[in-house]
This record gives C-alpha cells, sequence and structure tokens, in this order.
C-alpha cells in the first residue's frame, strides 16, 4: 500500500482545490509590494495531509502561502541558522519539542490574547508564543498473527525484553518519535533514556524512514510490533477496513502513551506577522478543526467539534498519557546528541 493510495479519499474530499505547490515553485524571496498578500510557510507538516488548508486559506483571505515543506526538526534547526534572517513567517511544526526548542531561544513573538484565550494550557505553552492546532497520542501497533502468542508489552520499557528481539520497528528521524524521547528524558532521566536506546538498537529494532512505512511493514507482515502515532493505523483501514494491524496504548501514565501535539510558532522576524496571524486563527477555526479530526484523525484543540467515532474518546486519552506539561518537550537538542550517541540517528 502507498502513500498516495492512503491520502487519496483525504485528497478527493479538496478535489475542486489545488496543491499549494502544484502550481509553482515556492518563491522565499518577496518584495515588499506583495507582503500584506503573502506569507511564508515553514511546515514540517506533511503536502498531502495540509495543503488543501493552505489553499482553502488562501481562497478565503486572498493571502498566499509560500511553504516550504520538510522534516519538523531539520526546519527547526533550520530557522535556528537562519536566525533573524530567516524568510518565514511563520513554522508549523509536527511536535511539541520542535516548538518548544524555538521557544526556548527567543525566536518567536507572543501570540495575541484572542487567540490564546480559546485554548487550553495543554495546548498552549507557558510562554504564550506557539498554539497547538491538533492533538495525537503515541501508542503500540502490532499485526496479530506475527506477534502470535507473544503479549503486548505493558510499558514502552519492556520493548528491551529478548522476547521482542529484532520483532520492534520505529523511525528515529520523526519529529514525533523525538519529542516522546524528550519526555523519557524528563520523566526518566538521561541515563535510563540513553539505556533504552542503545539496548533497544542492539537487540535488532527496526528502523524506517517514518511511519508510515512502519505501518506498510506492520501490514505485510514484516515486523510484528511499531511505535507510532495513533493516527497512522486509521487512515490505512479507511483505505482497507481489513488491515491487519491493531494498535494500544500501554500502562496507563507510561511515556509511550505520550499525547504530543502539532502546533504553531509565528516568528519574531516575520515580515507579515498580520498574514501569519491569520493563518493561525484559521488554523483555529471550526472548519479546519473538522478537518484535523474527520480527515487525519486527529483530536480537535477547540471546543464544540463533534468526536470522530474512530478516535478513542479524549477522555480515555488524557487517562493513558503521562503527566507531562509539553514545555518538557523543548530540549530538541539534548534529545538528537542522545540519539546520536546511542547510534539512533
Amino acid at each position: 500500500m502507498t502513500r498516495q493510495k492512503i491520502f487519496l479519499p483525504l485528497l478527493r474530499s479538496f478535489a475542486g482545490i489545488l496543491l499549494c505547490l502544484g502550481a509553482a515553485t515556492p518563491l522565499f524571496a518577496r518584495a515588499s509590494s506583495e507582503q500584506s498578500q503573502s506569507i511564508t510557510l515553514y511546515s514540517g507538516r506533511g503536502e498531502s495531509l495540509v495543503a488543501p488548508l493552505i489553499e482553502e486559506f488562501t481562497r478565503e483571505t486572498g493571502i498566499v502561502v509560500h511553504t516550504r515543506f520538510g522534516g519538523t526538526s531539520e526546519l527547526a534547526v533550520l530557522i535556528q541558522e537562519e536566525g533573524t534572517r530567516s524568510p518565514a513567517d511563520l513554522f508549523w511544526a509536527q511536535d511539541a519539542g520542535a516548538l518548544g526548542a524555538l521557544s526556548r531561544r527567543g525566536l518567536f513573538r507572543s501570540l495575541p490574547e484572542d487567540i490564546l484565550k480559546n485554548l487550553p494550557e495543554m495546548y498552549r505553552n507557558s510562554s504564550g508564543d506557539w498554539a497547538a492546532t491538533s492533538g495525537r497520542a503515541r501508542v503500540i501497533a502490532y499485526n496479530p498473527q506475527v506477534l502470535g502468542d507473544l503479549p503486548l508489552p505493558e510499558t514502552v520499557f519492556e520493548l528491551t525484553r529478548p522476547e521482542y528481539s529484532g520483532s520492534v520497528a520505529w523511525a528515529p528521524t520523526n519529529g514525533s518519535f523525538q519529542s516522546f524521547l524528550s519526555g523519557m528524558r524528563a520523566l526518566h532521566g538521561d541515563e535510563a533514556t540513553t539505556r533504552w536506546l542503545s539496548e533497544m538498537i542492539s537487540q535488532g529494532t527496526q528502523s524506517y524512514r517514518n511511519n508510515t512505512a512502519i505501518l506498510e511493514a506492520l501490514g505485510a507482515g514484516e515486523i510484528a510490533l511499531g511505535i507510532t502515532n495513533h493516527y497512522y493505523l486509521l487512515r490505512f483501514l479507511a483505505e482497507d477496513p481489513d488491515f491487519p494491524v491493531q494498535q494500544a496504548f500501554f500502562t496507563d501514565g507510561d511515556i509511550g502513551n505520550l499525547v504530543n501535539v502539532a502546533g504553531v510558532g509565528i516568528l519574531d522576524s516575520a515580515q507579515n506577522s498580520s498574514g501569519a496571524e491569520a493563518f493561525l486563527r484559521f488554523l483555529l477555526e471550526r472548519s479546519a478543526q473538522e478537518y484535523f479530526t474527520s480527515r487525519i484523525y486527529e483530536y480537535p484543540v477547540i471546543d464544540g467539534i463533534g468526536r470522530n467515532p474512530r478516535l478513542e474518546p479524549f477522555q480515555r486519552l488524557i487517562q493513558a498519557s503521562p503527566s507531562l506539561n509539553l514545555d518538557a518537550l523543548e530540549d530538541l537538542e539534548g534529545t538528537l546528541s542522545i540519539m546520536r550517541r546511542a547510534g539512533a540517528l
């Protein structure tokens, strides 16, 4: 099953909307005369997922969005390197860790109160300079036929047991995985996190380029278990109800169940901050929030959005998640350093 096949229903629902990068090559150097009518977005969210929303924003507001897509952590590093010279007005990250890393360096401006006031505290950082746009949870996905009589691990730390040797998949370059490791560091310390990484590597954990590839491998019977985000399996099941993979939470409170968010921060050096604020407000409106939950299978961050019946109830999500403030995920550089030393990157 290909990525294109998985996202086809999503894109069909926006058949009348052009992909924002489909018509022209992005332009990152903008003339001053067009600044009020354009913004530059660095997006760690996949193009197939969010391009329809970006184009809808342009259609509604007339503001053209020049988008640079890439990995969340790579774009966060790029923004740090560019500093005040960055052409980006705003950064749409896949996870809170990358947002926290830039906030920690003072690269975001404070968000207006009218944006923050409608968001629960768990969906914005304490500094008020980034806001969540959707939520998700970490899970353990598995192929029951390949797993056989092996019980599911109760905690993510049990994945290092000998019986799971060579049976587990992860995507170490993925931003959500890296934020999960930052959470592990915050709750259990650097030493325990480094030891877990080293033990996982030594027992033959299989690395994949992203979470979609993990689900493809699980479905093909190549691997028994994969640590991923909850919504990937739901997308596969929407395309093929007989897809032979299931998923579960670890024991309640385990770091393997970390609830994380995608979110947006506006750069302090933004050339069009008002346009960037308009884009963030658009993402927090009902239509965009319904898109996140009905088409991408993520959790809305505002009240009043009907629950997608394919999703676990939100209260179950909170029950399973460890008690951890998202500000604790901000040391992305420290996490990447530990991963490199352990040989995970």
